[in-house]
């Protein structure tokens, strides 16, 4: 999950979540969960900051409550704990070099300037969902759209849109890595190149299963660099039961997912320089004509 809208298809907007801990995942597919009026009056209250921001201006900063503080700690410090052997290395390295404190709630302005001291990128305060061609768009430059607010206290390990931990500890620490960010951008530049809805969903598709949801092979098994499970406590426990197959695009075709469910089928790349061959160099030459071929040949 990130602040922008997945297809599951052309035709169809799949609502934003994270499948995670806290929750009846089977209800959560067919209504998520309802949050309290407390949790969306502070979402948006922190929201209305992002929509008031002025790119270029600082980053408005947000005063965190104890309580949001204390949720913070308590879904990082689990996250650390599973990452430790579900996480790939290079996913743990990249984390370790963004520094994120575990202790409370950071700013996105000091997270910004660190990721920008590091790779480049800068985060940009959203005030929630962003459409994925803007969203992913935006990655070619740099720039990466991201919520302030965090989840519903009643579901720490659970939220049924983009958060500030989703963004900054599956995002953000990737984002912190040449390499890694360099796939971002590589994304970015992908969706601005094509111009068909189809081949802008097709881009989208890929994002899901790589910088979402992807997974490097290791000794022990599969281990995650995706931003939607690093992030979710659940799916982190749950994602080795998955079908697990060989990164390849073009299988990719035919496989639908959904947002709103643990993920049934992932992809898992050799290396993260079998990474960089597979999805890096697709996104770096992909055109609405070779996604239609791509289309046409695999259906």
């Amino acid at each position: 999950m990130s602040t922008f809208e997945p297809h599951r298809n052309s035709e169809q907007l799949l609502p934003v979540t994270t499948a995670g801990d806290g929750v009846d995942i089977e209800s959560a597919g067919s209504g998520l969960t309802e949050e309290s009026s407390a949790y969306r009056k502070r979402r948006d209250e922190i929201a209305a900051l992002a929509a008031d921001h002025t790119v270029g201006d600082p980053i408005p900063e947000v005063e965190y409550t104890d309580a949001e503080h204390a949720l913070w700690r308590l879904v990082s410090q689990r996250l650390a704990e599973r990452h430790r052997y579900l996480a790939a290395p290079e996913f743990l390295a990249a984390a370790e070099r963004l520094d994120v404190t575990g202790e409370g709630v950071p700013q996105l302005r000091d997270v910004s300037d660190r990721l920008h001291g590091l790779t480049g990128f800068r985060l940009r305060p959203a005030a929630g969902v962003v459409p994925f061609a803007l969203f992913c768009g935006s990655l070619a430059d740099r720039y990466f759209h991201s919520t302030q607010y965090l989840r519903d206290g009643a579901t720490p390990f659970y939220s049924t849109e983009p958060d500030i931990l989703h963004e900054v500890i599956g995002h953000g620490s990737a984002m912190a890595d040449d390499r890694f960010a360099a796939l971002y951008r590589l994304a970015g530049e992908a969706v601005r190149r094509v111009e068909s809805e189809t081949a802008v969903q097709f881009v989208a598709k890929t994002f899901w299963f790589t910088i979402e949801c992807g997974l490097l092979d290791a000794a022990d098994g599969p281990r995650a660099y995706g931003a939607s499970i690093v992030s979710s406590y659940g799916e982190l426990e749950h994602f080795r039961s998955a079908d697990i197959r060989p990164l390849d695009i073009a299988d990719m075709v035919h496989v639908d997912y959904d947002i709103t469910q643990y993920q049934t089928t992932l992809y898992s790349a050799r290396s993260l320089a079998h990474l960089e061959d597979v999805a890096g160099e697709f996104w770096a030459s992909c055109d609405d004509t070779s996604i239609e071929k791509l289309l046409v040949v695999d259906i």
